[in-house]
């Protein structure tokens, strides 16, 4: 099968299940995989969390494991499927949400009208970069994003699985070699990328956004946590081997937030401020004005 006709085959495989399908406000462009967790009784459940709760390993220190859907010949099916729950755990998170609490607060600087050009990093499926056009465009502002990804899978994943929108722009490049120009954008922003990376490659990176964004910075990630360690290997319990494997090394290469402020102050970004969500997860955001 082609890459571009197992992209465009029916998501009926993805149907919710019945009490996912009660959720009125779910988009319908988000659909919940099958086989996951959600879809189990309450029997299942409860075994699933009992079984996970008794090894959930010491997280000191960073582990450095590569991710599966990171390998650009991973199978275009699995990665389909991945890509599909992550971006129903997204919903679920609220993940674009976080990054449009920071942009509503940079905005009281903006004019109606103005144009604000965007970059997201490792946009995966590309919900959060759709989240704020549609934002922008309600406000009255002319918000344009850049949504890259080195991977070509996931690249055309985000580009066709949302309505085409002229100030959405998908492109496939390599974040930590990006040949545009100082102050290309106002913003640069990334979510859930900087665990992926070495702690020497996530420096690079911070600098490599500062460089490019006039205004400032959102960045979003994970925290190491053994509480979210257990609640994400009791969540993807039931998931396809991809997501699960990449769900759990996710966590275990986290950063703390010691390292965190380590890389903040590293990079040269302190006009960025910490703030810790829900999830276990932070945020670093701040305006250079």
């Amino acid at each position: 099968m082609s890459l571009t006709s197992s992209l465009l085959r029916s998501p009926a495989a993805y149907r919710p299940s019945k009490a996912a399908a009660r959720i009125s406000t779910t988009p319908r462009h988000i659909r919940k995989p099958r086989g996951s967790l959600f879809s189990r009784g309450p029997l299942l459940t409860r075994l699933a969390f009992l079984m996970s709760s008794f090894d959930v390993p010491l997280l000191a220190a960073r582990r450095r494991q590569v991710e599966w859907m990171d390998d650009p010949n991973a199978d275009p099916e699995e990665l389909r499927r991945s890509l599909q729950m992550i971006r129903w755990m997204s919903w679920m998170m609220c993940s674009p949400t976080v990054s449009l609490h920071y942009l509503k607060a940079f905005s009281r600087r903006w004019k109606p009208g103005q144009t604000i050009r965007i970059l997201d990093i490792a946009t995966g499926p590309a919900d959060t970069p759709r989240s704020i056009v549609a934002w922008g465009r309600r406000r009255g502002f002319d918000v344009r994003v850049v949504g890259i990804d080195n991977h070509p899978y996931t690249t055309v994943f985000a580009a066709r699985s949302g309505v085409s929108d002229s100030r959405l722009q998908i492109v496939q490049a390599d974040a930590l070699n990006m040949p545009m120009a100082d102050g290309s954008f106002d913003y640069a922003m990334t979510t859930g990328f900087l665990h992926h990376l070495s702690d020497e490659d996530a420096m690079a990176l911070l600098r490599n956004m500062d460089r490019l964004a006039k205004r400032g910075l959102i960045v979003a990630d994970l925290l190491r946590d053994r509480r979210l360690y257990w609640a994400v290997d009791t969540i993807s319990y039931h998931t396809d081997a991809m997501f699960r494997h990449d769900a759990i090394a996710s966590v275990v290469q986290a950063f703390s937030r010691r390292e965190i402020m380590s890389l903040r102050s590293g990079a040269g970004i302190g006009y960025t401020g910490y703030q810790w969500h829900f999830g276990h997860r932070f945020v670093l955001a701040g305006e250079k004005i």
